[in-house]
């Protein structure tokens, strides 16, 4: 299936997530800050990348949209976690430039994995 780097500093969290996107035969990675996600799309570009917005050292949405800026990595899917729902003016304005889905925390699982399914099958 595919590669998924899932990005956040909780550890229950990236292990939930993991956990359900391994059941479903993804290939998980895992990044504890904004810095370390950025050294592992180098590294091996995944195919989505999930990621909090809340992170130490870069926050979610700067690595988001320093990927999003690049022409290597301008494509790359991105799932934004994030406990704030976005405004429907902030969503339309990052979309473009951004993340390619918003999940709110607490988030229900199988929205979290359909968003990434339908990242891996739109590339």
């Amino acid at each position: 299936m595919a590669h998924i780097l899932a990005v956040d500093d909780e550890p229950e969290i990236v292990k939930l997530v993991a956990r359900l996107l391994e059941a479903r035969g993804h290939r998980v990675s895992i990044a504890r800050d904004g810095q370390a996600a950025l050294d592992a799309v180098a590294a091996e570009r995944p195919d989505v990348m999930v990621i909090d917005s809340a992170l130490p050292k870069l926050d979610g949405l700067t690595v988001t949209l320093r990927l999003k800026s690049s022409p290597e990595t301008k494509d790359l899917p991105i799932v934004l976690m994030t406990v704030v729902p976005p405004t429907v003016e902030e969503a339309d304005r990052e979309l473009g430039i951004g993340p390619d889905e918003y999940v709110v925390k607490p988030f229900l699982h199988e929205v979290l994995v359909q968003n990434v399914e339908r990242l891996v099958t739109t590339r």
